[in-house]
């Protein structure tokens, strides 16, 4: 646990870095840096967005799997990288 705590204060620390959160299999947030609506309302999108990403990559070759998603916008530069059981959700501000 000590470990998560490690990389996730790491990754807050990067530059431009707004947030984190960490999403369960079901796509409940479980550990987050935003506040509470804003963490629902990123996890619950995000969540789905993942998913129907990594059914896509599994339409186009079952041997594959979605190992990065990575989303930018004028305002936001999203990072998600799912796991078996989790996803990590890294939203930061690109122009910093």
């Amino acid at each position: 646990m000590a470990e998560v705590e490690e990389t996730l204060k790491r990754i807050q620390a990067h530059k431009g870095v707004m947030g984190t959160i960490v999403v369960n299999a079901e796509g409940i947030p479980i550990r987050t840096t935003l506040d509470n609506s804003t963490t629902v309302h990123y996890a619950g999108l995000l969540h789905q967005l993942a998913m129907k990403a990594r059914s896509t990559v599994r339409d186009i070759d079952p041997q594959n799997d979605l190992t990065f998603l990575r989303v930018r916008s004028k305002k936001h530069e999203i990072l998600v990288a799912p796991d078996k059981d989790y996803l990590l959700i890294v939203i930061q501000n690109p122009s910093e």
